[in-house]
């Protein structure tokens, strides 16, 4: 016997999470860090609001 345990299985719910949650929080971290108003046309807040986030994380923007 070689000690190896059969695979384990993810439980549907819990996958359903993780397949909305990480196309989600991708599309914020590039809005945060990537986006110079490509994708939000929103106006001055937001981007005001996304520039002031990537001061904070140290991505550079100037």
């Amino acid at each position: 016997m070689s000690g190896l345990s059969a695979p384990t299985t993810i439980p549907l719910p819990r996958l359903r999470v993780w397949l909305l949650a990480v196309p989600v929080l991708l599309l914020i971290a590039y809005l945060v860090l990537m986006d110079n108003g490509a994708v939000s046309q929103t106006g001055a807040l937001l981007h005001e609001l996304m520039h002031d986030g990537r001061h904070l994380l140290g991505v550079p923007c100037h």
